[in-house]
């Protein structure tokens, strides 16, 4: 009973929102309206940027206070995150996954290796950088990037 009337005593903590980074509007944000549908999808990652996802998602960061949800459907999502040099096999299916997101919609590239093939640049099996085979609003440092860097972006893209 002591714990319980120590939890009821000390109440809801929680630190406050840092606040949002100034930078120029991107194109389409106003119509969102402050919230976003994510959809994830791994082009041919080593999987430590989605890691790192699953962490700006969780209870820590917390990403969905800042108006950014998962979905599991391209067709009920707003933003892409891709993640990972696009490979052969991933070229047509990530073309397919963002041709079938109602407009307006936004490609987010996650990582080194969606930038610019990272450490994968110049393999066999490597279509190349996200931006080769889609257009890409935003992009996301980082090696794998911080979950904080990730939850800048859906902040910059929902603009809370």
């Amino acid at each position: 009973m002591g714990l319980l009337r120590k939890v009821l005593d000390t109440g809801r903590v929680a630190e406050p929102a840092p606040p949002p980074p100034a930078r120029e509007p991107l194109p389409a944000v106003a119509e969102f309206g402050g919230s976003v549908q994510v959809r994830c999808v791994d082009a041919g990652s080593c999987n430590g940027c989605e890691i790192e996802i699953a962490a700006a998602f969780g209870p820590v960061y917390d990403a969905d206070r800042y108006g950014a949800r998962l979905v599991a459907s391209p067709r009920h999502a707003d933003v892409a995150l891709v993640t990972g040099p696009v490979t052969r096999n991933m070229a047509e299916p990530l073309r397919r996954t963002v041709a079938a997101m109602p407009e307006p919609r936004l490609v987010v590239a996650v990582g080194d290796c969606a930038v610019d093939c990272g450490e994968f640049a110049g393999g066999y099996g490597v279509e190349g950088a996200v931006a080769d085979v889609v257009r890409v609003d935003l992009e996301v440092p980082g090696c794998p990037p911080a979950p904080a860097d990730i939850v800048a972006a859906l902040r910059r893209v929902t603009g809370r």
